[in-house]
């Protein structure tokens, strides 16, 4: 059976390191699953999540100039769902990141073109800017820059 990115193997698992997993494959060739690819959760011990002897389905991810095998158990398996209502397009939850108003403003509508989102962002720059040097002018009358 041969084998190559993109594939969908069963192996077993040989050895668990500290940033992740030995996997025995076919044709008597190992892989490795690093932390990083074991669940969709975040792992801290690879030892909560895989057991030495455990059969896994895994996926074949990349194979690299010395022929060593990277493997994900992750992505052999559907992600979970996610919860309704959480997150959204381009992966930032609403109300965090930089769609934001300044100081808390509520966001205006998304911008849809790139001139759109220039105008967007021009104008909440000079907004700033305006603040800035308001901030700065009433600090020298106070006595100065310190």
């Amino acid at each position: 059976m041969e084998f190559g990115v993109g594939s969908i193997v069963e192996g077993k698992v040989t050895g668990i390191t500290k940033f992740g997993a030995f996997v025995a494959l076919p044709e008597g060739k190992s892989g490795l699953v690093h932390i990083s690819e074991i669940a969709y959760t975040y792992v801290n011990d690879v030892k909560e999540h895989l057991k030495e002897g455990q059969e896994v389905k895994v996926k074949v991810i990349g194979i690299d100039e010395n022929g060593r095998i990277n493997l994900s158990i992750k992505k052999a398996m559907d992600p979970p769902p996610r919860p309704a209502g959480q997150g959204r397009p381009g992966g930032r939850p609403a109300g965090h990141g930089g769609s934001a108003g300044f100081r808390g403003k509520p966001a205006p509508a998304e911008p849809t073109s790139f001139e759109d989102r220039l105008k967007q962002f021009m104008a909440a720059s000079d907004s700033k800017l305006s603040e800035l040097r308001q901030a700065e002018r009433r600090s020298s009358r106070r006595g100065g820059r310190r």
